[in-house]
């Protein structure tokens, strides 16, 4: 089993930045690769940012490719997103993303609100 802690959302104003950080505790040895999505009111779940735990390999959504920026500390088990030039089409509730041999975990979600 592994649980996903998450942290970093909230309220900025367009343009503005944010930094979301996903810790994963329990059974992280076998962590594949560790992302984000996210889900506004209405939409799907869509993919935001992924990173592969061992070689780095990092894939973003077209929305976000240049504002955002994925990385990952191994040894913390943890990974972050840097989000910059933020847009109010970002609003979503961020959820965390492990997948760890072959299950997918999630996190609790964590609200972003892009608004002046």
């Amino acid at each position: 089993q592994v649980q996903l802690m998450e942290s970093g959302g909230g309220l900025v104003q367009p343009g503005g930045s944010l930094r979301l950080s996903c810790a994963a505790s329990g059974s992280t040895s076998n962590i594949n690769a560790m992302g984000w999505y996210r889900q506004a009111p209405g939409n799907k779940r869509e993919i935001v940012a992924i990173i592969t735990f061992i070689s780095g390999s990092t894939h973003y959504a077209d929305s976000v490719k240049g504002r955002f920026t994925i990385s990952r500390d191994n040894a913390k088990s943890t990974v972050y997103l840097q989000m910059n030039s933020l847009k109010p089409e970002d609003t979503a509730v961020y959820y965390c993303n492990a997948y760890v041999g072959s299950r997918h975990y999630w996190g609790q979600g964590t609200q972003v609100t892009v608004s002046s």
